[in-house]
């Protein structure tokens, strides 16, 4: 049989026990101290279940991408719903360089009407023009892309292959993204930016793959891909101030 514990013994075997509670409730301590010295992780996000809503292909535009095509992680930008704001054709005003444009549309097709009476566009002969330039950027959605189908024959008959902007001369179509595709990026950052609800219902989207609600064509120039632009837009979005400080419990 044991001998029983003497004075010391038990005033050591409590100072043991003591010390081994402590220990053992550090680490969450330690764990709370940390988790309130930093933002919790975001809810996991839930989105609208109407972004999906199947859509019958009877009647549907040959252009469309219907929604309930979207694969697991995805949504169709489609023109049915808010999403559709995030379309160059929606009319979302934005002001660039002091000129004020109807939508991203008008901004695009635009670029490739005469700039002024000595544009070689403008006296090119037999070439004649059914807007004017500001006409185009006053336009949105299917006009605008129209006035750009009619400026893209002139543009063929006249053998060149450039838009312009601000005196500017720039490859419409390049192999790479170059001045053009920074153009477009800096004009469609600008809507995002002066209309609030384009960019409320572009961070909606949270981490979903945006896809476009129309067929393009195989290896599509870099600033037709706006899907990709929005989604580089939204990354900057979500992204904490620069001059955001994180508030920790001393």
């Amino acid at each position: 049989m044991p001998a029983p514990f003497s004075n010391i013994d038990s005033m050591s075997y409590t100072r043991n026990k003591g010390l081994f509670v402590i220990l053992a409730l550090l680490p969450l301590a330690i764990g709370s101290c940390h988790t309130a010295g930093r933002p919790l992780p975001p809810p996991v996000a839930t989105y609208p279940e109407h972004w999906w809503q199947p859509v019958p292909a009877e009647g549907a535009p040959a252009w469309e991408i219907l929604p309930q095509a979207a694969k697991p992680g995805e949504v169709i930008l489609s023109k049915r719903n808010e999403l559709g704001l995030l379309s160059n054709f929606a009319a979302t005003p934005f002001t660039f360089h002091g000129q004020r444009y109807a939508s991203l549309e008008g901004f695009w097709q635009m670029m490739k009407y005469p700039e002024d009476s000595r544009d070689p566009r403008a006296t090119f002969p037999g070439v004649a023009w059914a807007y004017t330039r500001e006409q185009v950027a006053q336009l949105t959605s299917f006009a605008a892309k129209h006035a750009g189908d009619l400026a893209d024959k002139n543009m063929a008959q006249m053998g060149i292959t450039w838009v312009s902007f601000e005196g500017r001369r720039m490859e419409y179509r390049p192999a790479q993204p170059g001045a053009h595709y920074q153009l477009i990026v800096a004009a469609t950052r600008e809507k995002v930016r002066q209309n609030p609800e384009v960019r409320r219902v572009l961070l909606a989207t949270g981490n979903l793959i945006l896809k476009p609600d129309h067929h393009q064509e195989p290896n599509a120039p870099a600033a037709w891909r706006y899907y990709e632009i929005l989604t580089q837009i939204r990354t900057e979005l979500q992204q904490p101030p620069r001059n955001a400080k994180t508030l920790a419990v001393p």
